[in-house]
């Protein structure tokens, strides 16, 4: 990796080698590869999304479709972005002691928590207030959620006791080596 001053000119009021600018990694052919399938895939996704949007769903009800995708982006970006974030950030001030793969399991556990929740919530809440049919909605939702929580920390904690198993071996190996 190279680095080149970013503004030699000491005229500027600071110094030359204060500010410097650090060239990016050069990415593989195969890196490069992957990104143009995933961004194909993604925009291939996304006009079959349009079409089905325009064939089956009543102009009537782009309206609350729009609401819908907007309450999600705040609660994404507004709620659940940010409790990742400052557990996360918590976790790394703890990570003087924990491995960063550790932080990394349970940062994925927090998103998958959150993704569960906002799929089940809505189907809990609509359950309490009530339908015109027990059909619709059978299940116990909330309770499934909390079994749901249960299981996904049992894994999580399985998870991250055999990468510490794991990397205590490997860091005992490679130290009497």
């Amino acid at each position: 990796m190279t680095t080149e001053p970013h503004n030699p000119d000491p005229s500027h009021g600071v110094a030359a080698a204060s500010t410097l600018e650090v060239d990016e990694p050069p990415t593989s052919g195969s890196i490069r590869a992957w990104r143009v399938a995933l961004v194909a895939v993604g925009v291939a996704l996304l006009v079959v999304g349009g079409i089905t949007l325009i064939n089956d769903v009543a102009p009537t009800q782009y309206l609350g479709i729009l609401i819908w995708l907007a309450g999600a982006l705040v609660l994404h970006d507004g709620i659940a972005a940010i409790i990742i974030f400052v557990i996360g950030l918590l976790l790394r001030r703890a990570g003087k002691r924990l491995p960063f793969a550790v932080i990394a399991i349970v940062q994925g556990a927090l998103v998958v928590a959150v993704i569960a929740t906002l799929v089940a919530l809505p189907e809990s809440i609509k359950k309490n207030l009530g339908t015109n049919s027990s059909s619709i909605l059978p299940l116990d939702y909330g309770a499934n959620l909390l079994w749901f929580y249960l299981g996904l920390a049992v894994v999580t904690a399985v998870t991250i006791v055999v990468f510490l198993r794991v990397h205590a071996r490997r860091t005992k190996t490679s130290a009497s080596a």
